[in-house]
């Protein structure tokens, strides 16, 4: 046995019992599939990582990815023997306020992304091989350790496809195959030859190990690194609690700590304090970025015109990019419906074709940017809920993620109730720091979109299919927050109708028929949904006798929930009536279907007369 070698066959029993003291100390975690890929990651630490865990901004570091985001007490003694945290640091695992969470999250540097939720690591990871490769033109690498579990799940499939497909030479899956899941053996255990076949279909190159053969996974890993043209999965066959006869192998230990922890460290050697310098990266490598056009302004519109609001978007995404060297674009394969289209001719090497594969869509925007690249990612509104998740955890990331729906609501059409986004602000406004936005015309989007670049966290933009009036100017701000008067017709208003989006026409028309019939009513555009315009909402509805809230979305979690949140605050609000679609559409013109859901004018019209009119028999 070389040095080296021994030295890796000591860091990984170094590994396993510091997860078996991590999880003791936290009475919680998964010791036994840390200890399964130990000997993996000791192999990669000691000669193929290229990091400096004192300089993670360093662009030029390798990334590597825990997809199998439970194995934390293996990621945290890693991290403990490069010299990153301490021993004391290691044993507040799962601990109130510590660093390390129960699943790695960025809260610890150099993690890039939370991966708690399965099946994530490795569609993230091509998110940055591509960014590496394809934006900043630098030879870092990207290791993704993957359990056997995970890969039940399909988006790890749409990240094997677009990899292939894309040949990214530069990311690296390290497959830990240790057959055993949370509750029963994995669907093919240890059929290596299964999971070989259905990897290589994707145009991987394949390498097979034993697990747990530091020799064998360094020559392994050494292979991986000497590019040919395509990902490489490394396929190592493992044993789930390695080491400890205990639970080595054995159903019914996944996560859990030891029932004697003392005696499994006993077996595994005792305690060390083995020390690690990884490889440093490539040094005084400058990341390539895109130059701005100077003059380049947002597009405008005049007053009157009728411009469909994805139109709008493409226009002013594919301006900011010229504006902006930092701006990306990808899309689901709907470029031509989404807007995208105009970004793919002006800006062609910096749009990146995810076709229907949402999931990897939302993964990739994420990936990039972890890289610091200003990201959207556009498809219809419908669709983007198969990534939810994705979105979901990339909160949990504290990633700024920018997301486009097109096509929302039944103003879309014939197309009928599949392809009808009615849930999408209810399930965006959930998310942990979002915000939604729902332009009703060209202007407010183009602003939008470029307000969007500069803000953190999740945000939303919801378009439409059809053409809108423009009715704001283009000189008149737009803000993330804000909400704009549309019409008012004096003081001691009898209504306020509050509206986004396609409804905004709808209202704008409903107001003005009122007004002619003698009714005091004022409209305002919210196309701020979150976070909404609470002072104006507040202060409007405090002067105004009612209001009616119209959007084309189902009546739970949107506008009008937007509203009444705003409106809780006050000691006494007006009553407010919530117009939605409530009840299953079908195909139709959108004219139909906005009427048959009585949130166009003449139902806006109806509802504010009835409303009023109840008002005025109370007060008779």
């Amino acid at each position: 046995m070389t040095p080296a070698t021994e030295f890796c066959a000591e860091l990984g029993q170094q590994l396993r019992v510091d997860s078996i003291r991590a999880s003791a100390a936290a009475g919680s975690g998964h010791p036994t599939s840390s200890m399964s890929a130990a000997d993996l990651i000791a192999v990669l630490l000691h000669g193929h990582l290229r990091i400096d865990f004192n300089h993670p901004d360093d662009p030029n570091r390798d990334h590597l990815i825990f997809s199998k985001g439970h194995a934390s007490p293996l990621y945290y003694s890693m991290l403990k023997a490069a010299g990153s945290i301490n021993d004391a640091e290691l044993l507040t695992f799962r601990k109130l306020h510590s660093r390390l969470e129960g699943h790695p999250t960025p809260r610890i540097p150099p993690t890039d992304v939370a991966t708690g939720s399965l099946g994530q690591g490795l569609p993230i990871g091509v998110g940055l091989a591509i960014a590496a490769r394809d934006l900043e033109r630098l030879p870092y690498r990207v290791w993704v350790l993957c359990g056997d579990s995970e890969l039940a799940e399909g988006s790890i499939w749409e990240a094997f496809q677009h990899a292939g497909w894309a040949k990214l030479e530069n990311l690296i899956a390290i497959l830990d195959i240790n057959r055993l899941g949370q509750t029963r053996e994995t669907m093919l255990g240890w059929d290596m030859d299964g999971y070989r076949r259905r990897i290589e279909a994707f145009g991987w190159r394949v390498i097979e190990v034993d697990g747990h053969d530091v020799d064998q996974i360094d020559d392994a890993y050494s292979a991986a690194e000497e590019p040919d043209g395509r990902p490489t999965a490394i396929l190592a066959r493992t044993k789930k609690g390695r080491g400890v006869m205990a639970v080595e192998d054995l159903p019914g230990k996944h996560g859990k700590p030891l029932d004697d922890p003392e005696a499994a460290i006993a077996e595994l050697g005792g305690q060390r304090d083995l020390r690690v310098l990884p490889a440093a990266p490539p040094a005084d490598l400058i990341p390539h970025r895109f130059d701005a056009v100077a003059g380049t302004e947002l597009p405008r519109w005049e007053l009157g015109e009728q411009v469909a609001t994805r139109e709008a978007y493409g226009a002013a995404l594919a301006a900011l990019a010229s504006m902006r060297g930092d701006v990306v674009a990808l899309d689901g394969e709907v470029s031509n419906s989404s807007g995208s289209a105009q970004f793919i001719e002006a800006h062609p090497d910096r749009y990146f074709e995810m076709f229907i594969a949402e999931q990897q869509l939302v993964a990739a925007t994420v990936g990039i940017g972890t890289r610091g690249w200003v990201a959207y990612a556009s498809t219809f509104a419908a669709f983007l809920s198969r990534a939810y998740d994705f979105v979901r955890m990339a909160a949990v990331s504290r990633a700024s993620l920018r997301l486009v729906g097109s096509h929302a609501g039944v103003s879309i059409g014939e197309d009928g109730p599949s392809q009808m986004a009615l849930e999408d602000m209810a399930s965006l406004r959930a998310v942990h720091g979002s915000a939604v936005l729902h332009p009703s015309d060209a202007n407010q989007t183009a602003q939008l979109v470029a307000a969007m670049a500069d803000r953190s966290g999740i945000t939303y933009l919801r378009t439409l299919r059809g053409k809108t009036e423009v009715l704001t100017d283009p000189d008149e701000p737009i803000r993330i927050g804000g909400s704009r008067q549309v019409q008012l017709s004096g003081s001691g208003d009898d209504l306020l109708i509050i509206a986004c989006g396609i409804t905004v026409d709808q209202a704008h028309r409903a107001g003005t028929e009122l007004t002619e019939q003698g009714y005091a009513v004022r409209v305002l555009d919210c196309y701020s949904v979150k976070p909404i315009d609470a002072e104006s909402v507040q202060s409007f509805a405090a002067a105004t006798r009612a209001v009616i809230t119209v959007e084309d979305h189902w009546p739970e979690g949107g506008l009008g929930d937007a509203v009444l949140d705003a409106l809780a605050e006050l000691p006494d609000h007006p009553p407010v009536r919530k117009l939605a679609v409530r009840e299953l559409p079908g195909s139709g013109t959108p004219e139909e279907l906005l009427h048959e859901a009585g949130i166009d004018a003449a139902g806006i019209i109806d509802a504010a007369r009835e409303l009023v009119g109840s008002l005025d028999g109370a007060r008779s």
